[in-house]
């Protein structure tokens, strides 16, 4: 049984999340985007109660609709923070061709477990979309799911600004420690960099660069900790597999 716990009842909303158009008529459509990506949209997401009991499935599509999250449909997802051995941290630049928050700055790998048998099994499954999806998006194959320590999840939510898109996810996160090799993927990733604490910093503090909103969110209420506990050692203290945080 899962319980929740709550920051900020009302959640975290971008600039521009105020907009009452008529979405449905604009996010129909996909033309202009990339295609890969409007292919991936195809993909189906595994829609959540509050208590991240699994009650159906749709397509990423309508999953990250703004007219959908304001109905309340939540889907699952993950967010992978891979460490080298120098204990500095891999972060990604969303491409310029992702459809939802391109060219921010994120954690290594932020995705979507599927609706499929492999990984709908809550812990262990969202083990084996990280896995798949870090291969997909920065060609890693070093990372296996007994590399990664989950951690929690996270219940947030986030409009993008442009009227169409957001996200509303209950979010699982791992961390894992390994020197790795890796080939970025163009269509999904514009830039890493390994950083560590006081390189992040600077970079959360150069007006130029932004950051994805659910990197921010973990940033504020946990990185810190997490990230002193996986250089002493006892990381393993703060794992809470019965917490949903609503942030």
């Amino acid at each position: 049984m899962s319980r929740t716990t709550s920051s900020d009842p009302s959640f975290l909303f971008l600039a521009g999340s105020a907009q009452h158009k008529d979405l449905t008529s604009i996010a129909m459509s996909v033309e202009g985007y990339d295609a890969t990506q409007v292919k991936l949209l195809e993909e189906e997401c595994i829609l959540l109660d509050e208590q991240d009991n699994i009650i159906g499935h749709d397509s990423k599509k309508t999953c990250h609709l703004i007219t959908e999250i304001e109905k309340g449909l939540l889907h699952r997802a993950f967010s992978v923070f891979l460490f080298n051995s120098e204990n500095k941290l891999l972060l990604q630049q969303r491409a310029d061709e992702k459809i939802t928050f391109p060219e921010v700055w994120t954690n290594t790998c932020c995705s979507h477990p599927l609706y499929r048998d492999d990984e709908t099994n809550g812990v262990e499954g969202a083990k084996n979309a990280a896995v798949r999806k870090l291969d997909h998006e920065l060609g890693i194959t070093d990372v296996k799911t007994e590399d990664l320590q989950f951690l929690t999840r996270m219940h947030y939510k986030a409009l993008q600004g442009d009227g169409v898109w957001g996200e509303h996810e209950i979010d699982y996160i791992f961390f894992a420690k390994k020197d790795v090799k890796h080939e970025i993927n163009p269509n999904e990733i514009k830039a890493v960099r390994y950083v560590s604490k006081d390189e992040l910093e600077a970079m959360l503090n150069d007006k130029a660069l932004k950051f994805s909103p659910w990197f921010n969110l973990i940033k504020h209420e946990f990185l810190y900790k997490w990230w002193d506990s996986l250089i002493a050692g006892d990381l393993e203290k703060h794992v809470d597999t019965e917490t949903v945080h609503k942030l």
